[in-house]
């Protein structure tokens, strides 16, 4: 627990050196790598969604690729596929082959790209011609979306979405932080990430994160959370048994990087709002209100009392 405790805190000094404030957000990006987990991020162009996960690759020293999506993009592009070279077929792989793919804009692909990430997301493996090969590991997809704009985008599907361990909303920065990042623009620039962590670090901190209790309470507690989404009157589709088994990785991650081997309600709590924000679909009259995931999941936090 002490040895994930201090790999976190050494990632979090290094990554501060080019993303100033966004802490929580940083630290439920590291959580859902432990947990073995992907991330959607979503915020407005120019929050450092880019930059935090181009960071968070080069402080633990794992391989990061970015792939643009765009409304031509194919699948064979995101993969890989098989060339004809010295009289046989071989496999060239595609820009998936790493440990940390950060998809941008990942709603500008087509639906059938965008279904090329399921498999990858989900058995950590890619089927070219029939031929199955396996991803390094860890292997993690950060993708980004753009909230506000509505043209030339392709909805993500639910069984897309519901891929992603945890949802964070990255927002402006305060006014004294923006004038931070203007202080140590030239200095960000330059790119100060060193390598701190390495890839057998995340992957021991997987097997730790088993080791963290949480108590039959607790679990209780989650699952009557998950539920209540389901029951509200503003909701369409509420959180499945996959948001209660997201919620609770997410919530060992945050109590093993504190060092902690057991979780607490407050380590739930804010669990709840990444694991359940994009596994809510609102009611057409509860979006025409103003209603929005965010509000649900905040009535039910105050609503379902914790052990």
């Amino acid at each position: 627990m002490e040895e994930a405790r201090t790999v976190y805190e050494r990632v979090v000094r290094e990554v501060s050196k080019v993303i100033v404030g966004k802490e929580e957000e940083l630290r439920l990006v590291l959580a859902a790598l432990i947990a073995g987990g992907h991330v959607l991020l979503e915020g407005v162009p120019g929050v450092a969604k880019t930059t935090m996960a181009k960071a968070v690759a080069s402080a633990l020293n794992l391989k990061f690729k970015r792939i643009q999506f765009t409304p031509d993009l194919l699948p064979a592009d995101v993969l890989g596929t098989m060339v004809y070279r010295d009289g046989e077929f071989v496999f060239k792989e595609g820009p998936i082959f790493t440990n940390i793919l950060l998809v941008d804009e990942i709603n500008r692909a087509s639906p059938k790209t965008q279904s090329a990430l399921l498999e990858a997301m989900q058995e950590r493996q890619v089927t070219v011609w029939g031929n199955i090969y396996r991803l390094p590991e860890p292997f993690m997809v950060l993708a980004t979306m753009n909230p506000v704009e509505t043209e030339g985008v392709y909805p993500l599907s639910e069984a897309q979405v519901d891929r992603f361990l945890a949802k964070i909303v990255l927002g402006y920065p305060t006014r004294d932080e923006a004038v931070e990042i203007l202080d140590r623009l030239r200095h960000i620039e330059e790119w100060p990430i060193e390598p701190v962590a390495s890839a057998s670090d995340i992957m021991r901190a997987r097997e730790e994160v088993w080791k963290v209790h949480v108590d039959r309470n607790l679990k209780y507690y989650m699952v009557d959370l998950v539920e209540a989404t389901r029951r509200h009157s503003s909701v369409k589709l509420g959180g499945s048994p996959r948001a209660a088994i997201s919620m609770m990785l997410l919530a060992r991650a945050l109590a093993l990087i504190e060092g902690l081997d057991y979780v607490t309600a407050d380590h739930v709590k804010r669990a709840a709002r990444p694991a359940l924000l994009h596994r809510i679909v609102l009611k057409p009259e509860a979006r025409i209100s103003g209603m929005s995931p965010e509000h649900i999941v905040d009535e039910v936090l105050d609503r379902v009392p914790p052990p």
